[in-house]
């Protein structure tokens, strides 16, 4: 009897963790991941213009604006692009989440830039994630070219 009732409880601990962003207000000056330092940060816009004459960027650090979180754990951002497009930012090694309250501030983001053609299956997976429709979901057709960026650690600036 005591090990079904050690079992459930673990059971719900799992699952009352899982899948969740961090909490957090997403403060100036807090951080995810590895700590990082503003001074020295370009602008999302003048990485992708660097972009266009190489394939990446292996360190670099980037300022920009977040546009959306993933919901479901923090474990992916979109910045925004003053085009309309977005790119979209990975942590590195899955080591560490952001809050939801992290959309629409201004962040530092040290790691890797580079352009990245993105499947079908993985813009799905993305769109799932943002609890797209199954009609918006379904729609997606068509693998996509965007920025990438694999995120070593971002702190919020503003």
């Amino acid at each position: 009897m005591n090990k079904l009732i050690f079992a459930s409880i673990a059971l719900l601990v799992t699952l009352s963790s899982y899948a969740q962003p961090p909490a957090g207000n997403a403060e100036k000056g807090d951080f995810y991941g590895a700590k990082v330092k503003a001074k020295g940060a370009v602008p999302l816009v003048e990485v992708v213009s660097q972009l266009e004459s190489v394939s990446s960027l292996p360190e670099t650090k980037i300022t920009a604006k977040i546009t959306e979180v993933c919901p479901n754990k923090g474990c992916w951002l979109k910045l925004e692009l003053p085009d309309g497009k977005q790119a979209t930012v990975k942590m590195k090694d899955y080591g560490f989440f952001v809050p939801l309250a992290a959309k629409g501030k201004t962040v530092v983001i040290e790691g890797q830039a580079s352009i990245k053609t993105v499947s079908v299956n993985e813009l799905r997976h993305f769109a799932e994630d943002a609890k797209k429709s199954k009609a918006e979901i379904d729609a997606i057709t068509q693998p996509k070219k965007e920025v990438n960026i694999l995120a070593k650690g971002i702190v919020v600036v503003s």
